[in-house]
């Protein structure tokens, strides 16, 4: 009997240390994703339409699909040329000396820079943009380089998971020390490689980058099995309940299988559907933890493996008291269980 407690003692240390794992900076797969204008000109730049991702290994990165065809309304700075091309021709004069007024041109960028972000300015540029067709969302943004997905990585040290021949490796312009979270950051370019927008996934994959600055970056591999029930070895990572920076690992509950039925709107692109199996989750769940990974703990193997992406945190009709405005937190979730995808993903990916 002494034994056997302390093999179960062995046994339950190991778990909470893989558990203090995901959670820790240096060690989780769990990161953010943001889509970044200028990202070489540091007193320009700015950071939108943040996301959770994680790694799957090689470089690969999921997330969820549906802000990708979200409209951002405005933009904040364009190469010039494709200014002239896609939108001032399509100006009135009276559009054209408005939109003269909010942009600026820098001859030697040559783009055109927003003056300014007051609210007004930019409701006036939004209709302007809305009226005249031109696309903003984010993955057409990102297709025309008008500003383009980066992983984020931050760490309390100033060096890229405590190695100083990689971090002698970034560019300059690719790090910054974020004051408000004492934290040093990293930004690491990637592309968009499939977008499954029916089953609200997207796959990213790290470009321009060293292999070994790759290689330094932790990640889980992917389970492709569908749980038909929960046996409390089911878990969210998703960042932390005060913000951003920090991360969360809470057990999950699958409550019940979905054949999902929804209607996303695209006014750009066309509406489509969220269709395919789901699970239903109880747990809790932070406003903005759309694409953190769902893990299941195989006790054989005594590690964690990823299954499934948090896609929508609540339905209406599952959300506290019916009512989604100034809810933090959902008590109910709707995920993407890997396997509807795995053929495709492998493909991609192979088994990483």
């Amino acid at each position: 009997m002494f034994l056997q407690f302390d093999i179960n003692k062995d046994a339950n240390d190991e778990l909470v240390h893989q558990k203090l794992a995901l959670i820790n900076e240096e060690t989780s797969p769990l990161m953010r994703m943001m889509w970044i204008y200028n990202a070489d000109e540091p007193n320009r730049r700015t950071f939108e339409n943040n996301i959770c991702t994680f790694h799957i290994g090689n470089g690969y990165f999921l997330s969820v699909a549906h802000n990708l065809r979200m409209q951002a309304g405005f933009v904040r700075s364009i190469d010039a040329d494709l200014y002239r091309a896609e939108i001032l021709q399509k100006l009135d004069g009276s559009q054209n000396r408005l939109m003269e007024q909010h942009y600026f041109t820098d001859e030697y960028t040559r783009k055109r820079y927003l003056a300014n972000s007051d609210p007004a300015n930019l409701h006036t540029i939004t209709n302007i943009l809305k009226q005249k067709r031109f696309d903003t969302r984010w993955v057409t943004l990102a297709q025309k380089g008008i500003c383009t997905p980066h992983v984020i990585f931050q760490f309390r040290e100033n060096m890229f998971y405590k190695d100083a021949d990689i971090t002698r490796q970034f560019d300059a312009n690719m790090q910054l020390y974020d004051a408000d979270a004492h934290k040093y950051t990293f930004m690491l370019p990637v592309e968009l490689v499939a977008a499954y927008y029916t089953e609200d996934v997207a796959l990213y994959r790290i470009v321009d980058t060293p292999a070994e600055v790759i290689a330094k970056i932790p990640s889980l591999p992917v389970c492709y099995d569908l749980l038909e029930e929960d046996n409390a070895k089911l878990y969210c990572l998703q960042s932390s309940p005060g913000g951003a920076v920090g991360r969360l690992l809470n057990i999950a509950r699958i409550e019940g299988l979905l054949d999902h039925f929804g209607v996303f709107q695209d006014d750009i692109g066309g509406n489509y559907l969220f269709e395919r199996y789901r699970y239903l989750i109880k747990g809790y769940f932070r406003f903005g933890s759309s694409g953190a990974p769902y893990l299941y703990y195989n006790s054989a193997r005594n590690s964690f493996v990823i299954n499934a992406i948090q896609s929508e945190a609540s339905g209406v009709q599952l959300s506290i008291k019916n009512d989604r405005e100034g809810n933090y937190q959902y008590v109910n979730a709707i995920a993407t269980p890997l396997h509807v995808l795995k053929d495709s993903l492998q493909s991609h990916i192979g088994r990483v």
